[in-house]
């Protein structure tokens, strides 16, 4: 069925099996969705004999009903030749069914290079890029390294970890204050996350951590973070404007750090951003970090970190691992911005769940070669 839609060259990537939409949920009836492409070559996997469906076979169109299948150089030579005598354009169906050129003079992935293909699409990278990966190494590599998948999986890592920018983790120094803000967007965990920092400084580093939080507008914010101030008996300020958010500072200029809590703000709201930027101002943070969550769309990641950028961030906290189902969707985000990462988390124990992060370990994570629970 792929090779009568695609082309005889056509290969299949990957299965795995679906529910059928509302209906078939309920009547628990699963599918099978099979992911193919006409244009990456890969180790031909069937009986020598199997081709395209036989002439006459429903679906096909009439043009190719009667055309010889296309394993061999000579058959493809056979299949434009019987498109070109029936009045077709020798660069169009075919070009189209081929995948717009003909695989003759490619060679054939070898078997650890499609392994390694349907890992990263397992991992959710887009097919462009575990497609432009796997030319590279194909490329790069000798043939004796190709046979070995271990190498390539490793040379792959090393090659994602060299786009990863990281930062230190936040640092204090005896006799001053340092004031780091947290900022993103609605839901992402920045609470939970000023929480188990705040925990780790305090219990773990006998440091004197004091908090802030600005989020008066989502209701029982204010409530949790100051349940977290309690039981990690930790002060709390409670600021609404830039007036107030001045005195909250002075007051806590004796502690070694304080952390603050931001409302979340929608990357569309630049009323809303700039009331952020206003306060940031104000509070002169040292550190402004930017926190997204790993189960949000490349879209919104990249856009949000565009957005916040105007309220002058510094650094990336990454959070959910353990809830996303594939990395693939933090790369673009790290092409498209500037920001090292600083943290990771992935869970909601406090102080637990959370790490400074290290380009090794996240490029291994993204690939799927560690799990995300081992942060």
């Amino acid at each position: 069925m792929i090779q009568s839609d695609l082309g005889p060259d056509a290969s299949i990537l990957q299965t795995r099996q679906v529910r059928a939409g509302m209906a078939g949920w309920f009547r628990n009836s699963p599918e099978v969705e099979v992911t193919a492409s006409a244009t990456i070559p890969v180790p031909y996997r069937l009986k020598e004999d199997l081709h395209l469906p036989p002439a006459g076979t429903a679906g096909l169109p009439p043009a190719i009903q009667n055309i010889p299948a296309a394993d061999t150089q000579n058959h493809r030579d056979q299949y434009r030749s019987s498109l070109t005598q029936q009045g077709q354009q020798g660069n169009s169906l075919v070009e189209e069914l081929c995948g717009h050129h003909s695989t003759a003079d490619q060679q054939r992935l070898p078997e650890t290079l499609f392994q390694l293909f349907t890992e990263l699409i397992d991992a959710e990278l887009s097919e462009e890029l575990a497609t432009g990966w796997i030319d590279q190494l194909q490329q790069e590599c000798s043939p004796l390294d190709l046979q070995d998948i271990q190498l390539l999986r490793t040379r792959l890592a090393h090659s994602l970890e060299r786009e990863i920018p990281v930062v230190d983790p936040i640092t204090t120094t005896p006799g001053q204050c340092r004031l780091i803000a947290l900022v993103g967007p609605t839901g992402v965990g920045k609470t939970t996350t000023i929480a188990k920092l705040a925990a780790n400084f305090h219990l773990r580093d006998q440091h004197r951590v004091g908090l802030i939080t600005v989020d008066t507008y989502r209701i029982a914010a204010v409530d949790q973070l100051r349940t977290y101030a309690d039981i990690i008996d930790l002060p709390m300020e409670v600021v609404s404007t830039p007036r107030e958010m001045r005195a909250a500072i002075d007051r806590l200029a004796d502690l070694d750090l304080v952390l603050m809590d931001t409302a979340g703000r929608s990357p569309r709201d630049d009323v809303r951003i700039q009331e952020l930027r206003a306060i940031l101002a104000e509070a002169n943070a040292d550190e402004i970090q930017l926190v997204l969550s790993s189960v949000a769309s490349t879209s919104s990641l990249v856009k949000s970190a565009q957005q916040f950028s105007r309220v002058g961030t510094t650094s990336l906290v990454l959070t959910k691992l353990d809830e996303a189902t594939g990395l693939g969707n933090l790369i673009p985000l790290f092409r498209n911005c500037e920001l090292p990462v600083s943290y990771l988390t992935n869970g909601q124990n406090v102080p637990h769940d959370i790490e400074s992060a290290h380009s090794t370990k996240l490029a291994r994570i993204i690939l799927g070669m560690e799990s995300a629970r081992t942060v």
